[in-house]
């Protein structure tokens, strides 16, 4: 019972001194607001608001027809410019896409002599340019199929397509890039928060007062797990609360409790590396390096950012390792499809047994702080 009363008394004693250094409590602030808003509103995968123009040499109906036929929210209203333009204006970057409908094109079309449409793309902006080719395409098939037959919509395919879209049915970025930026806050400030409280004491010179006082190495350890994860935890469910749920209108499908209940693994595994690295680092500028060599890869290599199933078979099996991939699978598994703990237990126990370890190493390495 001693044992747990010295960890709660220690805790609260971090969090008393989190309270008082504004720097790092506006670093969390940040981060869990600004920061995740910043990420989900200017990150878009999609096409949105796209600046297209028309080069209509044909003057026909289905030239018009075209030309009228790109719409918001993916395209902005289609400029009319001529055909000796068009270099020009990609050049200075008026536009994305130029749409070069060429001479007597209608004519063509019906005679079944499978005419040629030119579409120059600006391929700086490479994210647009990618998806926006493939939807002109589909746009300007699908047209010129209605006008062939003069319908409203083209003759049925000989295989009909059904394209079932779960979990994000419209597929806007937002609703994953938000969660993604939690996690990402997340392992970067419990490696941040934890580690500084270390290197503070050092700084401040009182990791001696801890250790000739009647602590043990697991109490301090332990404490600093605790208090940090603790700050972490609550911001991640008002961020989720009021930033996801609340300013982004994102909806969440599964049990937040879970995902809270998650991430307490996941922190006391990221708590327990910053305890780690601050037992190595000296000061906070040696714990802001070994931080870029530690967190980075986690950050990049989890699944957040590219699926485990793209990288190369050695790597996702080495990420197997990481508490920062299993996190990632519990998130998208709860949040996004409303899975219970039957399906997400495994990456409970993952997370538990690699933060043991690393806890184990933070106590044994402790002692080398007052050296």
């Amino acid at each position: 019972m001693q044992t747990w009363l010295n960890i709660f008394w220690l805790g609260t004693k971090e969090l008393r001194s989190f309270l008082r250094d504004y720097v790092l409590l506006g670093l969390v602030l940040y981060s869990f607001s600004m920061a995740i808003l910043a990420q989900a509103q200017s990150h878009g995968q999609e096409l949105y608001n796209a600046a297209i123009a028309v080069a209509d040499e044909d003057g026909s109906e289905l030239s018009g027809r075209l030309a009228r036929v790109f719409l918001p929210p993916y395209f902005l209203p289609a400029q009319n410019v001529s055909a000796g333009e068009i270099d020009r204006l990609m050049d200075i970057g008026a536009f994305t896409f130029i749409l070069d409908i060429p001479p007597n094109f209608e004519r063509d079309f019906l005679g079944g002599r499978r005419p040629t449409l030119q579409v120059n793309v600006d391929a700086t902006a490479m994210l647009q340019a990618g998806i926006g080719a493939g939807y002109i395409q589909q746009i300007l098939s699908d047209e010129m199929a209605k006008f062939s037959t003069r319908q409203d919509r083209p003759e049925p395919a000989a295989i009909a397509q059904n394209v079932r879209i779960a979990f994000n049915p419209n597929l806007v970025t937002a609703w994953f890039s938000s969660v993604m930026g939690i996690i990402s806050s997340t392992t970067m400030l419990a490696i941040i928060l934890a580690g500084a409280a270390v290197v503070r004491e050092r700084e401040h010179g009182t990791v001696e007062h801890l250790l000739v006082m009647p602590v043990t190495p697991f109490e301090i350890a332990f404490a600093k797990i605790w208090a940090n994860s603790l700050i972490i935890l609550v911001a991640v469910a008002l961020s989720l609360t009021f930033v996801v749920r609340g300013l982004l209108a994102i909806p969440i499908a599964g049990s937040v409790p879970l995902f809270l209940c998650g991430a307490a693994f996941y922190l006391f595994f990221a708590t327990s590396v910053g305890v780690f690295l601050a037992t190595i680092a000296r000061t906070m500028p040696q714990l802001g390096l070994l931080y870029l060599l530690v967190a980075v890869p986690l950050n990049l290599l989890s699944g957040g950012n590219t699926p485990l199933e793209s990288m190369p078979p050695l790597l996702r099996n080495l990420m197997q390792l990481s508490p920062a991939t299993h996190f990632v699978a519990v998130a998208q598994a709860v949040l996004y499809r409303g899975a219970g703990f039957d399906l997400v237990w495994p990456h409970f126990l993952a997370m538990t047994a690699i933060g043991g370890l690393f806890l184990a190493l933070s106590i044994w390495r402790f002692r080398s702080v007052s050296g």
